[in-house]
Order: C-alpha cells, then sequence, then structure tokens
C-alpha cells in the first residue's frame, strides 16, 4: 500500500475552491488578457489545481486548454521558443480543421522558424524586453547562415538551410523597414487571425514545474509569457513557488539596479508579470488529521471505491469550516464506509495519533506527509517481509518515526540508549513521558479558586525530582517540541525498541559504535583522550570533511552527555574543544551541548578555556549570553568563574 505523489483531480484538501475561483475568473470576461499565479511550496498541490482547472472547463466548447511543462523542456536550447511553438501546435491539435486555412498558419510558423534560426545564427538575443529584431539584425543572422553553410556539420541539409533561408528572408518586404514594436505588433496580430479562424472564444494555458527549472528556463518561459500579456482572448495560469522564481530573477539578472534592494526587485518583476496572484494555504493540525485519514483509506480501499467517494464527500464538508470540526471520527468513517468500516481502523488511529506534529513538522505540505506516510508503510511491510512484522506496530514505528524527522537529536538519543540496554527500553525515556503526562493532567484539570497552600512543598518536590534526572532528560524536559511528542500515544517506555531500530537501519545502525562510525571509532577514542594526547591531533582532525567531523562530534557529545557526571570536565570535552577548532562550523554545535548541561550539578569548567574555540561574532555574544545565564546559577563555583569570564571579556573592549 503505496500512496502516489501524483497529481490528482480528487480533491483530498479542499482546495476545489481555488480552482472554481480561478475559473470563474477566466470566463467572467474571456475576451481580456489575464495572468493568473497559482503560488504554493514544492508539493504544495499547485498541479492537482491545474489539472481540476483544465477538468472544470472540458466542457466548454469554445475555451481551450492548453498545458506547458517547463520542467520537460529543461533541457531544450530556447524554452521561449519552446512556448510559444508548445502554444501553437497545441492549438492546431485542438483545432484540426485549421490546416485547411493554411495561410494563419503558414505565418505564424514562418515566424516562428525565424527566430528558431536567429538563435542559432547568433544575430541577436531575442527577449519579451527587447521584442522582436530589426531587419538589420535580420541581415546580419542571414549573413550569419551563410558562412555556417559552408561547414556541414553546423547545419544539417541543403534543404534544411534553403527553408530557413525562405522562412527568414520571406519576412522582409524590401524598402519596408520595421522598428521592434512593429513587429512584436506583427507577431500578435499573426496570434489573432490563428484565434480568429480557430474559432476560439479563450485560449488558457496552464504552466506547471516552472520552480523546478534552472533559473534560465524560468526566466525564459516567464519572457515568452509577456509576449502574450496583451494577446486578447489568451489566459495563463502560472504555478510557481514565488520563492523560487524570485531566486531565478536574481540569478538570471545579477547586476540589479542600485536604487532597489535585489529582492524588492524580484518581487516587483514577479508582480508585474502575475496579474492575479492565489496562495494555497498551508494545511492545519485538523485539516492534516483529515488529509491522513483520506490518504491512508484510499490507498487501501481504492480511489475509485464508492464508499470512499461517498467518504470524501463527507470529508470535504467537514473542511469548508475546519474550525468546527473534529475531525473525520468513527461514526462518519462508519456511516460512510458501511462494512468496511471496521478495515480502516489503524487510518483513524494513526491520524489522531500523528497529525498534530505531522502539521507542524511538515508545515502543513501535503507532499512531506504523503512521503513520511509512505516510508512509515515501507518500513513496515519491509519487517513484514523479514519475518519480525508481528513485532513492530504502526503506531509505535510512527512515533518513532516522527522523532526521527523531526527531532533527529533525540530519535538518536533513544536509539543509542535502547540498543545498548538488554531490554531495548531506555530508562530516560519513561521519566520523560510521566513528566509530559503529568503536565498535560495538570494543565486540563480546572482551576480552583482560592490560595495554594501546598505551593512551596509542590516547588520543593519538582526541585528534589529535577535534581535526581540525568542531564539528556533535562535537555528533553527544556524542550517544548520533545514534551509535546512524549504526550502522543502510545508510550514507548516499557518497550523492546530494538525492532523498530533495526527497521530504521535504512539511516543509521545503531547496533555498534564501529559499524556506524567506521574508521572514525578510532578517532572518537582517541578525542577521548587526555588534554595533551587530543592537542596533537589537530593536523588528523582537518583532514576530517565536515559531515565526518560532525558525524564525531555528536558521537562525542553522546559520550559527554550520557557520563551523566559534570563536577569536573568530562572526558571527551578536550577532544571537542580541539575539533572545533579544527572545524568552526561546529561552534553552534558546541554551543548546544553548553546550553544543555545541568548548570546547578555543574563545576566551574564549562565557563572557561574557549577563547580559542568560540571565536565567530554571533558564536561569542550568544556564549556572553550564556555566561550571564551561569552567573545568576545556585552552583558556587561556575557563578564565581562566569562572572570572572564577564568581567575580563568586559575589560578587553
Amino acid at each position: 500500500m503505496i500512496l502516489t505523489d501524483n497529481e490528482t483531480k480528487i480533491d483530498l484538501l479542499n482546495n476545489e475552491a481555488i480552482a472554481k475561483t480561478i475559473i470563474e475568473l477566466l470566463c467572467e470576461r474571456p475576451e481580456r488578457a489575464v495572468t493568473i499565479g497559482v503560488h504554493g511550496d514544492w508539493g504544495a498541490g499547485k498541479s492537482s489545481i491545474l489539472e481540476m482547472i483544465e477538468s472544470g472547463l472540458a466542457f466548454k466548447k469554445d475555451i481551450l486548454c492548453i498545458k506547458f511543462n517547463g520542467w520537460r523542456f529543461q533541457g531544450f536550447e530556447d524554452a521561449k521558443i519552446a512556448l510559444i511553438e508548445g502554444i501553437v501546435t497545441g492549438l492546431i491539435e485542438k483545432r484540426p480543421l485549421l490546416t485547411k486555412t493554411g495561410l494563419a498558419i503558414k505565418d505564424i510558423f514562418q515566424r516562428i522558424n525565424w527566430l528558431k534560426i536567429a538563435r542559432h545564427g547568433g544575430g541577436f538575443a531575442f527577449t519579451a524586453l527587447s521584442g522582436m529584431p530589426t531587419v538589420d539584425q535580420v541581415g546580419a543572422v542571414v549573413g550569419n547562415l551563410k558562412e555556417i553553410y559552408a561547414d556541414p556539420s553546423k547545419l544539417a541539409t541543403k534543404d534544411y538551410y534553403d527553408k530557413a533561408m525562405d522562412s527568414v528572408q520571406g519576412l522582409l518586404k524590401p524598402g519596408a523597414p520595421k522598428n521592434i514594436p512593429e513587429e512584436v505588433e506583427e507577431f500578435r496580430k499573426s496570434f489573432d487571425e490563428l484565434l480568429k479562424q480557430a474559432d476560439v472564444q479563450q485560449l488558457i494555458v496552464l504552466i506547471d514545474d516552472l520552480d523546478r527549472c534552472l533559473p534560465d528556463t524560468a526566466i525564459e518561459t516567464l519572457e515568452a509569457v509577456r509576449l502574450f500579456v496583451f494577446t486578447a482572448k489568451t489566459a495563463f495560469v502560472v504555478a510557481a513557488d514565488e520563492a523560487m522564481i524570485e531566486y531565478s530573477v536574481r540569478k538570471h539578472f545579477p547586476e540589479l539596479p542600485d536604487t532597489t534592494g535585489p529582492r524588492d526587485y524580484a518581487r516587483n518583476y514577479l508582480e508585474k508579470l502575475i496579474q492575479i496572484p492565489f496562495r494555497i494555504p498551508a494545511l492545519g493540525e485538523m485539516e492534516t488529521r483529515i488529509y491522513v485519514t483520506l490518504l491512508l483509506i484510499g490507498a487501501q480501499l481504492g480511489e475509485n471505491d464508492p464508499a470512499y467517494t461517498t467518504l470524501v464527500d463527507a470529508a470535504r464538508e467537514l473542511l469548508k469550516r475546519p474550525w468546527q470540526s473534529a475531525g473525520l471520527d468513527a461514526q462518519t468513517v462508519k456511516t460512510a464506509l458501511g462494512e468496511q468500516a471496521g478495515a480502516v481502523q489503524n487510518a483513524l488511529i494513526l491520524s489522531d495519533q500523528i497529525g498534530p506534529i505531522l502539521a507542524s513538522g511538515t508545515q502543513g505540505n501535503p507532499r512531506q506527509i504523503k512521503r513520511f506516510l509512505n516510508g512509515l508503510l515501507l518500513r513496515h511491510q519491509t519487517a513484514l517481509a523479514r519475518g519480525f512484522g508481528d513485532e513492530v506496530k504502526l503506531p509505535v514505528l510512527a512515533k518513532l518515526m516522527l522523532a526521527e524527522r523531526f527531532l533527529s537529536r533525540l530519535f538518536d538519543q533513544i536509539a543509542s540508549a535502547a540498543a545498548r540496554s538488554q531490554n531495548g527500553r531506555c530508562k530516560d525515556l519513561a521519566a520523560l513521558e510521566a513528566a509530559a503526562l503529568e503536565e498535560a493532567s495538570a494543565a486540563s484539570k480546572p482551576k480552583r479558586a482560592g490560595p495554594r497552600v501546598s505551593v512551596v512543598a509542590d516547588d520543593k518536590t519538582i526541585a528534589a525530582r529535577e535534581s535526581e534526572d540525568s542531564a539528556i532528560l533535562t535537555e528533553w524536559k527544556a524542550a517544548d517540541a520533545i514534551r509535546a511528542w512524549a504526550r502522543l500515544s502510545p508510550p514507548l517506555a516499557e518497550l523492546d525498541l530494538r525492532p523498530y531500530l533495526f527497521v530504521t537501519k535504512d539511516r543509521k545502525d545503531y547496533f555498534g559504535a564501529a559499524s556506524v562510525l567506521g574508521r572514525l571509532a578510532a578517532v572518537v577514542e582517541k578525542l577521548l583522550g587526555p588534554k595533551l594526547a587530543v592537542q596533537a591531533l589537530d593536523g588528523e582532525l582537518k583532514q576530517l570533511v565536515p559531515a565526518e567531523a560532525a558525524q564525531v562530534f555528536e558521537e562525542l557529545r553522546g559520550r559527554v552527555m550520557g557520563g551523566d557526571s559534570f563536577d569536573t570536565a568530562p572526558p571527551g570535552i578536550d577532544g571537542l574543544a580541539v575539533l572545533v577548532r579544527a572545524h568552526p562550523t561546529l561552534q553552534i554545535n558546541l554551543l548546544d551541548l553548553l546550553e544543555a548541561l545541568p548548570v546547578d550539578r555543574c563545576g566551574p569548567w564549562p565557563a572557561s578555556g574557549w577563547e580559542a574555540v568560540i571565536k565567530d561574532t554571533e558564536a561569542v555574544l550568544r556564549f556572553e549570553k550564556l555566561l550571564r545565564r551561569w552567573s545568576s546559577s545556585q552552583s558556587a563555583f561556575l557563578k564565581a568563574t562566569a562572572d570572572a569570564a564577564l568581567r575580563t571579556r568586559t575589560g578587553r573592549r
């Protein structure tokens, strides 16, 4: 059961409202030239909206829809000509009777062929900004073509050459030089005549995947669109991520005016071309839960199942007012699916469990949601094929994969602890889940009026409990996202996680440091040595590529935090200092570690000795902020050292 990632006419996202609105705008004044943008992040559903627009206009005989995928023409030498020719050939294919009235077709293709030959002749640079070339430019191109003919490898055959020359020179009338605006106007007149003979009241061009193209291809396509912007009865619907198009503009026009910033210029370029923009909104938590449920049930029953169609209709009613909806509950599913409802209970359970964090982690992006679900289903199928599928429950695997995907450090810490444990459990995970559930329970209880007699006792109890926490557990409890993940059901503390870790071996093998680190395991062991020994490793560490250095850092970080003793500098701290000095990009990782230390259990060592390691301006400011926090800690030694370090830094300034 795998979820396909193709555009679809089945609306699971309630985006049909956008498609209907665009269709109404297009049909309101078909004689008007208009350009409409459908904007959204990669995977937001832009292609599906174009499918809905095409489907919604299919029954209108006087309206023609032509689709153009810019990505498919990525390798073409001139995307502008590819779009222009694609529009004309698409028009002729859908109106085959045009071939009987050959004058308009001949004229328009002569002009397109002229552009092709001129492009190869190198006589000019055609853009919609400069319009068509002048007569002098045409003459230059003809001359270049004659020179090219001397080398048969540059122009394939004499027949092709003769046709090219006829096409080019046929556009010229002796003694009638034309300027650029006149040439542009003649091209548009030829196109208007073609629409008239085709008996088309409106031509709608749907342009997709423009944001997947290289910058030059994207800009060339937009330049071709500009050529048609003022052509009556012609409309464009351009589906693209605004940020990617702005990036293409900045890359294509590197020398932007001094009067405006690069982003403003790129934004103005896009806004001048796109007259009416539509932005696809991201899915919220409730919409994500409904979407996940529909995806899983659709994959199981098939999209053509009548019962599934009934369920989709019910879901779309709920999506009209998601702020009033509780989602697709069991009763709604049972009513829609009837006898088949019992077979899809896992879909309901999964959507309830993973909806909240999946909505946040993917920013409500439908493609990212599909990718997560496909990874989940594939891993479960792999476990079944290997013979231990009964030990891998989908809800448990889903919760672990949420941590793997969106809280990767948490997942690594849980996985490492479970892999080392004899029963495959993570001791700190039990305490984390218990604390998270206690927090949720306290938040759900109504507040009682009157004084709280036991406040002091409660605070003392909490303080005593936190003083017993390991460093990793303290770090987990301090993170809102981790506590939210821990509250998800099912609880994992009492489960043997080793089968689940084995299923995730496609990402990382947690059953042995040597298998994970390979040759880097020896480097880690060296960095755990005494200070004088690790100082000599600077040259060796500089030979590591950044990815290897980051891997070594994370292994050392796990050893430091897992040791759970911070009165003196733990083994590995000196090694981390040398490693970060050799790879300054790891300063952020080092500061993350220092901020995660259990301050009230630390000796003085975290506040000193980093002058040659933490040097970047932003990193220094962040460290000084950390020193100020330590200067008010309950650890007397750390407080004194932090105060002294701050005074020294202030004195240097």
